[in-house]
């Protein structure tokens, strides 16, 4: 057993703070969170003053094999698989030196973040704990179909599903509407699927035990997939042919039904503004802002990955749009919640990570400062443990060989 000590612990639970704590944790397992002293002796102990530690950070959105130099017109890549596998494990490494301990890969080919996904698991590869999602679901030709989930009927539907679950995915992803990356495909303020074909989605997700992310921009489409009982809105932009125009009658109903919604605020907010012009995503955000007034329960995730507008989204810029979060009016208390146990909740496995309890995997990390009183400390990391693995960080390396 070994017991890492700081100044401050966030539990993760709500409100919950342990001053001058410690977590005890015995290989992959949180034995214990408490006041110092309170898990006895140890064989190793690391006393962090100074420090803050909490639960590991949750990317609840990311695309771990986007490529950018994929052909204009087809968006197919010219990188093989081989390759292309060993740039998603470099990607992997980028995230967990973020602080990230598990992500959301909503969107990848030919399986290979399930590939990536166990040999990080079996210690083969450096990265946080992934959630697969594999090809997402879309109509021939509509958004990402060069990914393999092309489905235009409820038998094709339910089919590409279940080939995705037999895989080993550990949850689908629709494209409910069209997107603005996939040159061809109905664009975003256009839904792809009926209703009743998401609710296909949904109940195919349902006799694995998994649920369903939803692409949804457009109205209508956010309303099929709240209907239809998705687990999750991703971006849910209220996007129109003119621009982005926010609906309080329809996010109530998301409200309602506790449907969770990743907005995809990210670190290239404001290159994009710049780029795209204030207008534009400044309704964006101030539309996220009206959904956290409205109840809506927001979660983080950065859509990592996924360049926009010719801005590369960077997959170790974690924090960056937890910042944007800030910059909104957010507190950091409860961005913190949202990048750990509500985002844990969301995906299904706040069972086993997301907050700093007894039995669960030790995926914690540990920064200088408290990002309680700044959220920008969440980049000073000194220590990151993946199932109880210590991941090396730049610059604090006699800190991760002390417990690794």
């Amino acid at each position: 057993m070994r017991i890492i000590r700081a100044a401050k612990v966030l539990t993760g639970r709500a409100g919950e703070v342990i001053q001058d704590g410690e977590v005890a944790v015995d290989g992959a397992t949180i034995i214990s969170t408490g006041p110092r002293g309170s898990a006895g002796e140890a064989d190793e102990i690391l006393d962090l003053s100074g420090h803050t530690v909490l639960p590991g950070l949750i990317d609840a959105h990311v695309h771990l094999g986007f490529d950018a130099r994929v052909d204009p017109v087809t968006r197919r890549s010219a990188e093989s698989d081989h390759h292309l596998l060993l740039r998603m494990a470099e990607n992997a490494r980028k995230l967990v030196s973020a602080g990230v301990t598990t992500a959301r890969d909503l969107g990848g080919r030919g399986f290979l973040d399930i590939v990536l996904r166990d040999a990080i698991e079996e210690g083969l590869a450096v990265g946080p704990h992934i959630l697969a999602a594999t090809r997402p679901i879309t109509i021939t030709g509509g958004h990402c179909w060069y990914m393999g989930g092309e489905a235009d009927d409820e038998s094709a539907i339910r089919r590409v599903a279940r080939e995705n679950l037999r895989a080993g995915a550990d949850c689908l992803k629709v494209m409910a509407s069209g997107g603005q990356m996939t040159p061809g495909a109905p664009p975003s303020w256009v839904p792809q699927y009926t209703t009743e074909q998401i609710r296909a989605v949904v109940e195919e997700a349902a006799t694995r035990g998994k649920g369903v992310a939803a692409h949804a921009h457009a109205h209508a489409a956010i309303r099929s997939c709240v209907e239809a009982g998705v687990a999750t809105l991703e971006h849910c932009s209220f996007f129109t042919a003119t621009g982005h125009r926010y609906d309080a009658e329809l996010a109530d109903l998301v409200a309602a039904r506790g449907t969770y919604v990743c907005p995809t605020v990210h670190g290239v907010f404001w290159r994009l503004r710049d780029v795209l012009g204030p207008k534009m995503i400044d309704d964006w955000l101030n539309g996220v802002v009206a959904m956290r007034e409205a109840g809506v329960r927001l979660i983080a995730g950065t859509d990592g990955g996924f360049g926009s507008a010719g801005v590369d989204n960077r997959l170790d810029g974690y924090v960056a749009g937890l910042e944007v979060f800030a910059h909104a009016g957010f507190g950091n208390a409860e961005i913190i919640e949202m990048a750990t146990v509500r985002a844990a909740d969301a995906c299904g496995v706040g069972d086993v990570t997301g907050t700093l309890e007894a039995g669960k995997r030790a995926d914690l990390i540990a920064v200088h400062g408290d990002p309680l009183d700044r959220i920008a400390d969440l980049r000073n990391l000194a220590l990151v443990l993946v199932s109880g693995r210590a991941v090396t960080q730049t610059g604090v390396d006699t800190v991760t060989a002390s417990v690794g």
